[in-house]
């Protein structure tokens, strides 16, 4: 409805007509954006405060799960390489020296 709005305003001479329109969609943007900014809770002056902050912990939570999914695949090599190391002994047969 807008777009033709704009379409019909712009074949009509004068640009009065015009600007009033743009005026009009610029009013109505800056109303939705404040709804819209309202309804998430985020039209407080803490807002600002408030995003940072959660930006922060998220980054934080991806950075814990980063370095945890580091540690659980270099603990399961090491598990894996203690396997290789033992079943080597064990083909080897130092296992059985050990015992006797």
């Amino acid at each position: 409805m807008l777009a033709r709005l704009v379409a019909q305003a712009e074949g009509v001479p004068g640009g009065a007509d015009m600007v009033m329109i743009r005026a009009l969609i610029e009013e109505a943007s800056e109303l939705g954006a404040g709804r819209a900014l309202e309804r998430l809770g985020l039209a407080d002056g803490h807002a600002e405060g408030d995003m940072r902050e959660l930006r922060e912990l998220l980054s934080a939570w991806r950075d814990a799960k980063k370095a945890a999914r580091g540690a659980v695949i270099g603990w399961a090599v090491r598990i894996v390489m203690a396997l290789v190391v033992l079943g080597i002994a064990v083909k080897v047969g130092l296992v059985g020296l050990m015992r006797g």
